[in-house]
């Protein structure tokens, strides 16, 4: 009995193992077709019957040259050589590619054959899905590398997976430096943007950071990457902030430069009863009662901008805005974008909603373009445009937007002389020039002089607490015997500084108090000389022969050295260019 159940026992054992055995034979998604010795089939699994078409019914005990074509395992119980890798077509048509091997006995002696074989299809799939995805990293390798923005991926764990050239340019940092590494290896001082995104799995946008040895600012945006669900790690794009912050400031700056204000000076306050001026102010009244373009011309210092604000609040604008832009205070990378506005997403940090320029600002206006003669050549000609035209298109932009604005321009630069050699467009020089108004130097309006230092003595009253009544006649006379090549700006700043060395108790500025001027100041006697001697012709005509003969001779003191010359009549080297051409004196400058 015991031997008998033991019998039993071994039988379920291997009844229980050939059903694990058939069970994996046939679980497996590979094709395989078994024979024994004599070649007859002993195995024919599942994934064989779906492939070739066949039951396992039908040629289990049969030989398999009979029963399957081209099945070759016979021939391999002859050679005891293996086949590999062969392709085969089988008869419904389905390309495969099989192993067929011989079984061996421990002591060599070949038992039988097995064939195991795969659908083509499934193969191929997998090589083009292989080929694919080497084709798309490759090319996702090149877009990251290519990209100027700088690139970071770690892993799961936070461990540095690729980084591209433009993450190195920005932090410094090398691939040694970051791959491998923790994703905090190149942050200072603050949380790992990457390790967060990993704890949370949620990105990150726009988080100011400082990276690289050199503590660059940069904006992070992180993203966690994830695939069926799973978290695989994170990506990152680091914007480098510091040129945008270098903007800026530069955009912060010309913005202080941009005046945008009403008009606060009438006609009223422009003080000066000689002829010159009382000409350039008549001219500026009728001008006030045009919608034309008025064109101010004169010296810096002169007034310029006083005349701007009395023609506005003379005109049927004087309700709306006044705009004074200084073309040359405002950097050429940013003059366009302040003139005429521009459209979202013209630039980096463009306003999500674009931004109206200044001329949109002063429609319905006046726009008062001051130092017009140092326009960049490429804004002359959008100028010339919205002259023209009066529309205007902003920076990044098609549609062209129309503008009702009043321009009133000024400079001090010879624009003649700027369109002969080049700086200065011809044809906006003549949209510009339509009512031009010479704003006289204080060296031709000398009478002016007195009710000037009588307006100055009240403002510095008010401004500095003091209680000046009037000017001494000697002071006056040295205050109209000077050249003044500051004009009015430097008369001021003259008298602020009387006022300063004044003691409190003081009540008329003195010659003493007076600090040194640049020039020798010319004798009443002089000036009594030089009018008789030019008593046939106008005033200005006398002045400018003064001034002419002056230059003259200090140019042949200082053999022909402009900047010494500039030097010693106490003007800018820019201001003797201009009156070199003013006079005609150009040739004799280079002679001498």
């Amino acid at each position: 009995m015991r031997i008998i159940r033991k019998q039993e026992e071994t039988l379920t054992m291997l009844l229980h193992s050939k059903r694990e055995y058939e069970t994996m034979l046939n679980s497996t998604h590979d094709a395989i077709i078994g024979v024994n010795q004599e070649g007859i089939i002993t195995l024919f699994n599942k994934a064989a019957e779906r492939l070739i078409g066949i039951d396992a019914v039908q040629v289990l005990g049969t030989r398999a040259e009979n029963s399957i074509d081209n099945t070759r395992l016979h021939i391999v119980l002859e050679t005891g050589q293996p086949e590999l890798n062969q392709e085969q077509i089988l008869p419904n048509g389905t390309r495969i590619i099989t192993n067929r091997v011989p079984v061996r006995s421990e002591t060599g002696e070949i038992w039988g054959a097995v064939a195991i074989f795969r659908d083509m299809t499934d193969v191929m799939t997998l090589v083009e899905e292989i080929s694919d995805l080497k084709e798309l990293k490759s090319m996702l390798q090149a877009i990251i590398h290519c990209s100027d923005e700088a690139i970071s991926v770690v892993d799961a764990d936070g461990i540095g997976l690729l980084i591209n050239p433009a993450y190195t340019r920005l932090t410094g940092l090398a691939p040694e430096d970051v791959i491998g590494k923790p994703a905090n290896v190149d942050i200072f001082d603050q949380e790992s943007m990457h390790m967060r995104v990993l704890q949370t799995q949620k990105p990150v946008r726009r988080k100011p950071m400082k990276v690289g040895p050199k503590r660059k600012d940069v904006i992070v945006n992180i993203t966690p990457v994830m695939v069926d669900g799973h978290l695989r790690g994170s990506v990152g794009v680091i914007h480098d902030v510091t040129e945008l912050k270098v903007l800026g400031e530069e955009l912060e700056k010309a913005r202080q430069m941009i005046r945008t204000l009403e008009a606060k000076y009438t006609f009223e306050e422009i003080v000066g009863k000689s002829e010159p001026m009382h000409i350039a102010i008549e001219q500026a009244k009728t001008a006030a009662l045009t919608p034309a373009t008025v064109l101010l011309r004169g010296e810096s210092g002169t007034g310029k901008e006083l005349f701007a604000h009395a023609i506005h609040n003379e005109s049927e604008r004087k309700y709306n805005q006044f705009i004074r832009v200084n073309c040359a205070a405002i950097p050429e990378s940013l003059l366009e974008s302040e003139l005429f506005g521009y459209e979202a997403g013209a630039f980096t940090g463009a306003l999500r909603g674009g931004k109206r320029g200044l001329f949109e600002e002063a429609s319905g206006g006046t726009i008062f373009l001051d130092e017009i003669g140092d326009l960049p050549n490429t804004m002359q000609v959008k100028l010339l445009r919205v002259l023209q035209e009066r529309e205007l298109v902003r920076v990044g932009g098609t549609k062209a937007i129309p503008v009702d604005v009043r321009i009133i321009a000024a400079t001090h630069v010879n624009l003649e002389s700027a369109i002969r050699n080049g700086s200065f467009r011809e044809d906006l020089y003549y949209r510009l020039n339509v009512v031009p108004i010479h704003i006289p130097p204080l060296r031709q309006r000398r009478e002016d002089i007195h009710s000037l230092v009588g307006f100055l003595l009240k403002k510095f009253n008010a401004e500095y607490g003091r209680n000046v009544e009037e000017i001494d006649a000697r002071t006056l006379t040295i205050l109209q015997a000077y050249h003044w090549p500051g004009n009015v700006r430097e008369l001021e700043n003259v008298i602020g500084r009387a006022m300063i060395n004044m003691h409190y108790n003081e009540t008329i500025i003195l010659p003493s108090h007076l600090p040194s001027l640049s020039q020798q100041a010319k004798t009443s006697a002089e000036l009594t000389q030089e009018t008789q001697a030019n008593a046939e012709g106008t005033l200005k005509e006398a002045m400018d022969e003064a001034e002419k003969s002056f230059i003259i001779k200090s140019l042949a003191a200082c053999k022909g050295n402009r900047t010494q010359t500039a030097k010693q009549l106490g003007i800018s080297l820019r201001n003797l260019y201009y009156k070199l051409e003013k006079y005609c004196m150009a040739e004799l400058e280079e002679e001498s």
